[in-house]
């Protein structure tokens, strides 16, 4: 029987047709511009976000930290999350590589931050405090539940930002999940953004990669960046080629993932000694209750036995993180519950 991974939407493994094409890529050497596959996968991401031009990354924490070191110069700031993914776990890298200093606000349970307080944190113009240069938005936000950020709110924060002279990148991990809850283009999930990266390699499937998106300006800066950080690959296009089929046909199926989410969350809350959190999008979170039968160590062996790997939420031990992706259908929805009412029965 094959293991049930809820523990990430990063687990999964590319499909049998990008294997495929990824053994019959055309490629050159990306560095000198010359791997149609990559070149491809760029301006075709770039014109889905309604943007002039793309960048092939290696990891969404890569492209977080090429767009800012971009933006904003050493000893400047930017206002984000308190729990947003680049603060949080991102190893500093703004900070450590860049001379970028966080200046954090309160993420609310919906995910946004607010305007008062963005407004509020944008430095004046004195010669004791830092620069503020860029505002960075999380969409959707990962570490409240998967919540996503709506175009109405992004377009205003990208408004208040453009008023005061600032950019704003927002960090588009799983920007299609944000897009399919709303029932929007691409394009429109990130009204009015200057940059913004998303993951190839989590809900969508490919094996590795993101992509940065910006204007033209923007991504050739970009592009020095991701030298500078050892980010410029060769034959990418064994990369890339997977990337094109996450891209478009990965992406139109992500509802699929919520609505199992859904399902989930509903089947959770009906269990015994499991109290639901929340459940956005392809996210559920639950905790076992001090009703349950087992402690959350053997609670997680119990179901590894059982073939369903789970894990502990960082720093809370009897709190779970559920990311729903396409190995997990409706049926095996239906056996994670079934076994959850074994183990809690």
């Amino acid at each position: 029987m094959e293991m049930i991974d809820l523990r990430s939407d990063t687990v999964t493994w590319p499909t049998a047709e990008m294997r495929e094409v990824m053994a019959s890529a055309e490629v050159g050497d990306d560095v000198y511009g010359e791997d149609p596959t990559v070149n491809r996968l760029e301006a075709e991401a770039a014109e889905m976000f309604g943007r002039e031009a793309g960048l092939f990354v290696t990891s969404g924490t890569q492209g977080n930290l090429i767009a800012l070191l971009t933006h904003a110069p050493r000893g400047s700031e930017v206002i984000l999350g308190d729990k947003a993914h680049i603060f949080l776990y991102e190893q500093g890298g703004i900070s450590a590589l860049g001379g970028i200093m966080p200046h954090t606000l309160p993420v609310q349970a919906d995910g946004t931050l607010s305007l008062k307080q963005i407004e509020g944190a944008i430095r004046g113009d004195n010669n004791h405090f830092p620069r503020t240069k860029v505002v960075a938005l999380e969409n959707t936000q990962g570490t409240v539940g998967g919540v996503p950020l709506s175009p109405e709110y992004v377009q205003d924060v990208a408004d208040l930002a453009h008023d005061h002279g600032l950019k704003l990148h927002i960090d588009g991990a799983r920007i299609f999940n944000a897009a399919a809850h709303f029932g929007v283009a691409p394009e429109t999930i990130i009204n009015g953004a200057d940059s913004m990266t998303f993951c190839l390699s989590k809900g969508l499937g490919a094996p590795a990669g993101s992509i940065l998106v910006g204007d033209r300006a923007f991504i050739a800066e970009a592009r020095r960046a991701r030298k500078l950080l050892g980010g410029g690959m060769r034959q990418a296009g064994v990369l890339a080629a997977p990337g094109l089929i996450a891209l478009h046909k990965m992406s139109t199926r992500l509802h699929e993932d919520h609505v199992n989410a859904a399902a989930l969350a509903s089947g959770l809350a009906q269990i015994p000694g499991v109290r639901l959190l929340s459940n956005h999008t392809n996210f559920v979170f639950f905790e076992l209750s001090d009703a349950a039968p087992v402690s959350a160590e053997d609670f997680v062996a119990q179901m590894k036995a059982r073939n369903i790997l789970l894990s502990p939420y960082h720093g809370a031990p009897r709190k779970f993180r559920v990311v729903i992706h396409h190995w997990i259908s409706a049926a095996r929805v239906a056996e994670v519950l079934a076994a959850m009412r074994m183990v809690l029965g």
